[in-house]
């Protein structure tokens, strides 16, 4: 498996050391450089990037800000030289945090560690069998079949995974950006900012809510074109 890559760097330096490792590792292919956060918003949206070495401290936009901005698919490692940006890493959901100055020891770590993470994405889509995942709740490591959850809630750190038949969600700190990249599209999609629905749990829609015995959840105006699309293709 080839990795394609870019990198976002305002350090000349730091960017001309980390494409020259992208260069002498096998299994990565340098598709894009860049010296602000700002010149990757647009550019990036149009190419099949698989990961991303970024800074975080930039001008104008840095690192864990751009981070939000990129399509979900996207996975990052951060760069930079403060240390105290470590959890920051962690929330933003990125896959390792590098340290400069940076060495290839760390750096292929790194790399390999976002091969592994790819190579298992793929195994889990292109196998019937693994039609599951496991989540971490009350110190206990929970399998949870996809065809069962209705939906999921956000709550800060926390998610609610509701399960079709069962009373009470089941509770595991993870992120909504998390949950949403490991889940397959467009079988679960987006509703809400606090909200992953099921599609074809869906029975009842009202007033623009989706209705799931006693609980409502709105539709918000961002989500509403990306679902009202896919509904759109089993209204007879």
């Amino acid at each position: 498996m080839i990795l394609k890559c870019a990198i976002v760097d305002d350090e000349p330096l730091a960017l001309t050391l980390i494409e020259s490792y992208i260069n002498k590792t096998p299994f990565l292919e340098l598709c894009g450089k860049y010296n602000s956060a700002v010149a990757v918003v647009e550019d990036i949206k149009g190419k099949d990037i698989d990961l991303l070495f970024l800074d975080i401290q930039m001008p104008t936009l840095n690192g864990l800000e751009l981070s939000e901005m990129l399509p979900r698919n996207l996975r990052i490692v951060f760069t930079t030289a403060f240390d105290q940006y470590a959890i920051d890493g962690f929330k933003a959901n990125a896959l390792d945090y590098l340290l400069k100055p940076i060495c290839y020891n760390e750096f292929l770590k790194a790399a390999h560690k976002a091969l592994e993470w790819f190579e298992m994405k793929y195994r889990t889509n292109t196998t019937d069998e693994n039609d599951f995942i496991y989540v971490k709740s009350d110190y206990k490591l929970i399998q949870v079949k996809l065809d069962n959850i209705l939906y999921i809630e956000g709550l800060k750190d926390y998610l609610k995974i509701y399960l079709e038949g069962e009373t009470h969600p089941i509770l595991t700190l993870n992120s909504m950006k998390s949950m949403e990249e490991h889940l397959p599209s467009p079988r679960f999609m987006r509703v809400h900012r606090s909200y992953i629905v099921q599609m074809n749990k869906i029975k009842t829609l009202d007033k623009g809510q989706i209705v799931f015995s006693k609980t409502r959840i709105t539709i918000s105006d961002s989500y509403k074109l990306e679902i009202t699309a896919y509904l759109n293709k089993y209204i007879l």
